[in-house]
């Protein structure tokens, strides 16, 4: 059975994702900088699909597999460390 959302909504700091299994993930907005910096209007534009969370608007997706396994944005280069 494939898990996807029911329902993405918003705090200060955290985005909370209802899933179709009954729990709730928590996810620091931090993790997500363009989620971070949105309006909460533009938060708001979330599509859901089967697949997972997109604002087109933003240029953002991300999958629930994702979120299940602790990822956030891949889109950004690492930190090189010296």
């Amino acid at each position: 059975m494939s898990i996807s959302a029911t329902e993405v909504r918003f705090d200060d700091h955290t985005m909370w994702v209802s899933l179709t299994d009954g729990r709730t993930l928590g996810v620091p907005l931090a993790w997500f900088p363009r989620l971070l910096r949105a309006t909460p209007a533009e938060r708001a534009q979330c599509e859901i699909s089967p697949m997972g969370l997109h604002w087109e608007a933003l240029d953002e997706d991300i999958s629930i597999a994702g979120l299940l396994v602790g990822r956030g944005d891949q889109t950004q280069k690492p930190s090189k460390v010296a």
